[in-house]
């Protein structure tokens, strides 16, 4: 039997043999680096929170994150034509203290069953829209195009920067990068557009990942971004996570398989609400996988991370597949159990 870890490497590998279904984050253990533990970021419940950019977030009772406020009074950028008068980035020069606590945090981790994953977020797209505001700051896609050009350069030079730390310090195996590109049905920006400003920013920052160490990117937007698929194979991500199944995901795993994987379809909306049941929870888990199948496709709640909004759902989800690979596979949900790192619910 697999662990966790090589069951997913299988489930990724064109041509691969994983010996049962992936279980949502079981092979993923995502990590902090000291940018993520030092800017402020509210819990739970926690409302206008300002972090290490000036932005200021808030968390409300059951949601699955937290999310900018946008009043005219906490809009970072006010003038996109002067936006450097505005936009500071936050020093990247941490204690080696620091480093060795998050250090200590990655070398607990078993990694014969769990990727060791640095998390990051937001990405380039969402901080553009963090610091100006969604409305705006595609308004200015359009008609301040040298501006966003040069915004999405400075914070690409961050990015590095941070990636920079990250592999010098902590030698993680996998990076999971947040950056969603669209809503429900649709991407933000058309393929041309999005190619225009982000491909070779994302080619840069995930090259240098892969470069330094990293085996393996998976990038979290949880939306409908079937168009960009290209784009990703092209940046150098390994896994699609989020993918909402309104990407059709059966025929992007046709047509892309062999170079990318997909992890998500099961939509918060599907089953993480207010009187969710068990049998609620095992049937959209079925569903979804016969539908997409064992090859480079990963059974998986869509939202970035462990967990659910309403207590359970998450792990009512594992449950149902630990079910479905003892029904198809023959191993018990013990012997799945041993094989993968304890479940971490991080929202």
């Amino acid at each position: 039997m697999l662990t966790a870890k090589q069951n997913m490497i299988e489930c990724m590998k064109a041509g691969g043999s994983p010996d049962r279904f992936v279980n949502q984050y079981e092979a993923i253990r995502l990590l902090p680096h000291p940018f993520m533990m030092t800017s402020p970021q509210p819990q739970k419940g926690q409302l206008n929170v300002v972090n290490a950019w000036g932005v200021t977030n808030s968390f409300p009772e059951n949601t699955p994150g937290s999310f900018p406020v946008h009043t005219p009074d906490k809009i970072v950028v006010k003038d996109i034509e002067n936006w450097r008068d505005y936009v500071k980035a936050p020093s990247l020069t941490f204690p080696q203290e620091l480093w060795d606590q998050c250090k200590a945090i990655y070398d607990a981790v078993d990694g014969t069953k769990a990727f060791k994953a640095a998390f990051v977020a937001p990405g380039l797209f969402e901080q553009t829209h963090h610091l100006c505001e969604m409305v705006n700051a595609l308004y200015y896609y359009v008609d301040y195009e040298d501006e966003m050009h040069d915004l999405i350069k400075y914070l690409t030079e961050w990015e590095l920067k941070l990636a920079e730390g990250i592999c010098e310090h902590l030698h993680p195996d996998m990076i999971f990068h947040h950056d969603d590109w669209g809503s429900h049905d649709s991407t933000f920006l058309s393929p041309t557009m999005f190619e225009d400003y982000f491909l070779d920013s994302y080619k840069e920052i995930y090259g240098y990942y892969k470069n330094h160490g990293v085996d393996y990117i998976v990038h979290h937007s949880d939306s409908y971004a079937a168009t960009l698929v290209p784009d990703m194979i092209d940046m150098g991500i390994d896994v699609y996570q989020g993918c909402m199944k309104t990407n059709n995901v059966p025929e992007l795993i046709k047509k892309y398989g062999d170079k990318i994987s997909f992890m998500g379809v099961i939509e918060n909306a599907f089953v993480d609400h207010e009187g969710w049941t068990d049998e609620e929870c095992e049937k959209v888990v079925r569903e979804t996988i016969d539908e997409c199948g064992i090859h480079s496709f990963i059974p998986c709640i869509a939202q970035g991370g462990p967990g659910s909004v309403y207590p359970g759902v998450y792990l009512s989800l594992s449950s149902a597949i630990d079910k479905v690979n003892q029904e198809r596979f023959g191993f018990t949900p013990e012997q799945q159990e041993a094989m993968r790192m304890p479940h971490e619910i991080m929202f």
